[in-house]
């Protein structure tokens, strides 16, 4: 069924993690054709208001933790960066409420993803029973790295050690804890963090499952694409780089839309939701990988590959897309 939704990207769809059910007849993955059913329509719309967002401050907790992050990033190589390059020009880094757990590693600083991230505003529903879970986590983890408190010390952040062995209890404990450095403090780009396609799609707006596939995916597939019914949504390939298969399979599209609908048809029956490999879809995705002109993504790769991000160098080999 189609849900009646608000137009906003957060809706949508998403596969990542549905598997076609098993059969004793199982056909082959990419062949089967999906038809999209009829479209069913609520009959109880409701109504949001819209209100002024209070005026947000920042806490000295963010200030200092905010300050203590960008000397860790001025520290570090560019390939040990989290989350891609440093903003260029103009562009700064914006640290988002991602659960940021920052370790002094014996070669450099890494950071480390939280089980859960508290987001700003989701302070005012969280249990600090609950928020103090995260906080014993957290010292466990920064306790396996021993230089952490000391370096963290040298950067002026003093207040880490007793942040990390003083349970929380109230509200102002859980403030504390979204505010600081082992919370608020996952340095991303203004795109990757609150950005909406046809740009950057950002991790506010589009599911973790699909957009942390940006940070590992090769160069030169596009995973967010244009899809036939108008609507922007990402997909994968269906097998490995080097099977020569140029179908992709839909991961995400927005809720309410007929791709979305599509999609939900699909994981209903247990299916994937494919795009065939001479399809806008597929050619867009696998653009990079093939030479212009080809009316198909199956096939071999180009001869000449796309350049690692932050790279200034291209390598010429021969493989397969996938």
């Amino acid at each position: 069924m189609t849900h009646t939704a608000s137009p906003s990207a957060a809706k949508s769809r998403t596969a990542t993690g549905a598997k076609p059910r098993p059969s004793a007849t199982a056909k082959p993955r990419t062949r089967a054709a999906l038809t999209p059913g009829g479209t069913e329509s609520e009959n109880h719309p409701w109504k949001i208001q819209l209100v002024d967002h209070p005026p947000r401050f920042e806490s000295t907790y963010f200030q200092a933790a905010k300050k203590a992050a960008h000397k860790i990033l001025a520290e570090m190589s560019e390939d040990d960066l989290p989350y891609g390059p440093r903003p260029p020009g103009a562009e700064h880094w914006e640290m988002h409420h991602g659960g940021s757990l920052w370790v002094k590693g014996a070669s450099s600083w890494r950071m480390y993803r939280a089980r859960v991230g508290i987001e700003w505003s989701m302070q005012f529903c969280a249990d600090p029973a609950k928020v103090d879970r995260l906080r014993q986590e957290a010292a466990e983890l920064i306790g396996a790295f021993p230089d952490t408190l000391p370096a963290l010390g040298e950067l002026g952040y003093k207040g880490a050690e007793e942040l990390l062995r003083t349970p929380i209890t109230d509200a102002d404990g859980v403030e504390r804890w979204t505010d600081s450095l082992f919370n608020a403090c996952v340095p991303m780009s203004h795109g990757n963090h609150h950005g909406i396609l046809p740009t950057v799609p950002g991790e506010h707006h589009y599911p973790w499952p699909v957009k942390g596939a940006d940070f590992v995916r090769y160069d030169d597939f596009q995973l967010w694409v244009n899809l036939p019914d108008g609507t922007h949504g990402a997909v994968a390939p269906v097998d490995r780089r080097g099977s020569g298969d140029g179908h992709v399979r839909l991961v995400h599209a927005p809720e309410g839309s007929t791709a979305g609908d599509t999609l939900a048809r699909a994981q209903n029956l247990g299916k994937m939701a494919v795009f065939p490999a001479n399809s806008p879809v597929a050619l867009k995705a696998f653009k990079q990988q093939i030479e212009p002109g080809r009316r198909t993504a199956t096939g071999p790769l180009a001869t000449a590959t796309a350049p690692r991000r932050g790279r200034a160098t291209r390598r010429t080999t021969t493989r397969r897309t996938g």
